[in-house]
Formats: C-alpha cells, structure tokens, sequence
C-alpha cells in the first residue's frame, strides 16, 4: 500500500531524470521508509504539464499503470507556485534501458509476454476514456520482479466517450508525442482516438525486438523526412527479421492506416501472438537484484528517443540485472547523427514532449 508522504516527512535523494520540464529524484517516506519518485516542475510549462498528469493519475487504478502517490503544492522562494508529484517507485528503469545497458533486445518470448501487459495497461486506459499519446519502451516500466507498468502521461488525453478533433478544441491543439512512434493521423493533425495509442504500440514492439526506434529506410537520420513518410505515405515501418508468422500478423494490425481497420487494444489482447499460451519463466533461474541502498540507482541520461536533441548523453553505471533473456544485437547507433529540424520538435529530457500546433 502506498501512502502519501505528508509535508516535511519525506528527503529528496539522488536525481534519477531530468528535462527542460523538470526534475526526477529518487525519495524516501521518513514515516515508513517506502521509496518512491518525485517529479518536480521548474517552470510554468512544466508545471502545467505536471498538473495535468496528476490529473489524469488520480483517477487511475490498475496494476498495470504506474501510480500516483500524491502531490504536494507549495510556494517558491519567489512566491511562485511550485509542485512535487509524488509515484511509486520502478526498480527495474524502463524497457528502454534494457537495450541500452545490455546492448541487447528481447527475446521474442519476452516481446509477446510484456505486449500482453502493455496491452491490458491499454485496455484499462481505452475503458477510462484516456488515450496515452506517447507509448515507447521509455514510458513502460519495470518493477524488480519483472512486472511492468504503463507510465508517463504528461501528453494524455481524455476523449470522454467520443473522438477529440485537434483543430476543434482549443487545449487539444498542441498534439505531443515522440515523432517516429506517433501515428499518421495525429502527425496530420485529423483527430485522436484510441486506435493512435495501437500505432504506438506496434512501434513499441519493433523497438522491444530489435533495440532500435521503428526504422522508415533511412529515414532516421532525416526526421522531417521521416515524419512525411509516416504521416502521408502507404508504407510501414521495417518489421524484426527473423519474427514469427504470428508476430508480423500482430504488427500489421497495428499498422493499419485506416484508422476503422486497425485493431483496437481489447481485440488485440486475443490476437494469437499474445493469447496463446505463453511458456512461463522460470523464477529459479532468474536473478533479480534491488537496489543495494537507497541512492544505489543509476543516473537516467537525457532520453535518446529524442530523434532532435543536441543535448550530450551522460553515460550511465550498471546498477541492476533485468530478469528476461535478452541476444546481444552490437551498439546501438541509431542516435549517431541527430538533426535539428526547426521549432515542431522539442525536447524535454525524460519528458519527451512534441508540439504541432
């Protein structure tokens, strides 16, 4: 159970992320000596994105979705509004770090299981009228044990029962998300549903099975082409090599253009890649390793799903093991040469934010 801590009765440990919105720190519960995560707004934007996932995480409760401890409003020493938003704390990182520190991908047994988590954390949204917006290996993360959670809804949105048009609704003109694993429809700005999340997704997984963003020819190293390529041709991006039958199939539904056509997350979740029986781990052969203190976390870098960011990548230790078999698939090169595009991309570090307006 998870309780609020009250003011004055929690430290600020290690910084563990941080972004042009914002801070992340590692923090601890003085009454009980739980750890969690504090995310801390800088400026008037972040506060207002940081307000706005408290928002949505409030009224969210599902094993499959990161939760939210509390909020703590108060004063700067400006007399400026400030938050802490308080939210239980992953040991495991992302499943991006996975590849990342492992230079590795996940096996496809791997892949199929952890779909079907990310697939019902979807479900569960898509019943509560939220559409997540930005689902990628970063915003999915990973308990000590293995469990895995849907996180990060800084660019979220509610359709409360019907679609949202983007040019009709004034708060819903800035449409954010991370270029290569937005969908078509939204990169065009035409509407939000919950089928975007689905492109997401189907993005999500290439990135599981192979280390790397989805891959549009070479395109990567382009953005602005790439985005073009996404959002007005009839193609898709390059599917794992060596996937299963069942696998491919999976990611074509996910890729669907026409937005009527394309799977929804409950008819997914019955899609024979994640519904037929999964072989079970075996916890015995399993080594999972917590923290071996409080600030024994390693330090999150600027994230590298930022297809424009200038920032320089701060080289993080080894702190943990992640319990999944994983093949070594050589350096992840992809973020080699990364270019500027102009103002409809910008980074926020852990908070990947991408306004078209």
């Amino acid at each position: 159970m998870f309780l609020c801590p009250k003011p004055g009765e929690w430290v600020k440990g290690k910084m563990v992320g941080w972004g042009s919105f914002g801070t992340v720190h590692l923090a601890m519960n003085k009454s009980t000596g739980g750890l969690f995560v504090v995310k801390s707004a800088e400026s008037q934007a972040a506060l207002d994105s940081l307000e706005h996932e408290a928002n949505i995480l409030e009224n969210l409760s599902s094993p499959h979705i990161v939760k939210c401890i509390g909020r703590e409003n108060f004063k700067g020493v400006n007399g400026d509004k400030k938050l802490n938003l308080f939210i239980e704390y992953m040991a495991g990182g992302s499943l991006a770090d996975i590849a990342d520190k492992f230079e590795g991908v996940l096996d496809e047994r791997m892949v199929r299981l952890y779909t079907r988590e990310i697939l019902k954390g979807l479900v569960y949204l898509h019943n509560n009228g939220v559409v997540h917006c930005d689902l990628k290996c970063k915003n999915v993360l990973l308990s000590s044990s293995g469990n895995i959670k849907i996180a990060d809804f800084g660019c979220a949105k509610r359709l409360n029962g019907s679609k949202i048009n983007s040019s009709s609704v004034e708060s819903l003109k800035s449409i954010c998300g991370t270029p290569l694993w937005m969908a078509p429809e939204v990169l065009r700005k035409q509407e939000i549903d919950y089928t975007s999340d689905i492109w997401s997704l189907g993005c999500t997984v290439i990135e599981m099975a192979t280390g790397k963003p989805p891959k549009w020819g070479d395109e990567i190293l382009n953005p602005m082409s790439a985005m073009f390529k996404i959002a007005c041709s009839n193609e898709t991006p390059k599917f794992p090599k060596g996937f299963s039958k069942d696998g491919l199939d999976f990611l074509h539904k996910c890729f669907e253009r026409d937005v009527k056509k394309r799977w929804t997350s409950q008819k997914l979740l019955q899609h024979p890649f994640v519904s037929s029986k999964l072989e079970q781990i075996n916890a015995e052969n399993v080594e999972v390793l917590s923290p071996s203190s409080v600030l024994d976390v390693g330090l999150y870098e600027v994230d590298e799903d930022d297809i424009v960011s200038q920032e320089p990548i701060c080289k993080r230790e080894i702190n943990r093991r992640i319990p999944f078999t994983m093949r070594n698939s050589g350096e992840r090169d992809y973020l080699s040469n990364r270019h500027s595009t102009n103002n409809l991309i910008a980074s926020s570090g852990n908070w990947i934010t991408v306004r078209i307006n």
